[in-house]
């Protein structure tokens, strides 16, 4: 029987491997993509899209690959619960925030203005 840190240092050499190939086989493909730079360039993207497969296929076995498919599942079904708002809801909240950002900007430019007097005032430039 395997004792926990024996599986997990398997696992870790194996992870290794696994990054280790998935490296190469973008470096080939690359190679290849410049190599073969002459066929057409269909031809060298369905290449280069199966070359990504086969590198996400070999990371999606690793432990940070596995964590990363339950993350997307765990996203997905979060996203799935989310409520949506309708395009009333979405086109009242966008008129709210445009009448609260001119109201704002009317404001500050009225703080400005007094300000700008007041310091003028004060400083003897106005009269």
């Amino acid at each position: 029987m395997l004792f926990k840190g024996d599986n997990n240092a398997a696992s870790s050499s194996l992870d290794k491997l696994r990054w280790t190939a998935a490296v190469i086989l973008l470096l080939v493909g690359l190679a290849a993509n410049y190599y073969y730079s002459a066929l057409p360039l269909p031809l060298r993207l369905v290449g280069m899209v199966a070359l990504v497969c086969g590198v996400g296929a070999t990371l999606a076995f690793t432990e940070q690959g596995k964590r990363a498919i339950v993350f997307v599942r765990d996203a997905r079904t979060e996203m799935r619960k989310v409520v949506w708002p309708t395009r009333q809801e979405t086109m009242q909240a966008t008129m709210v925030v445009a009448v609260m950002v001119i109201v704002l900007a009317l404001l500050l430019w009225g703080i400005d203005g007094v300000l700008m007097w007041l310091i003028g005032w004060l400083t003897g430039q106005r009269g």
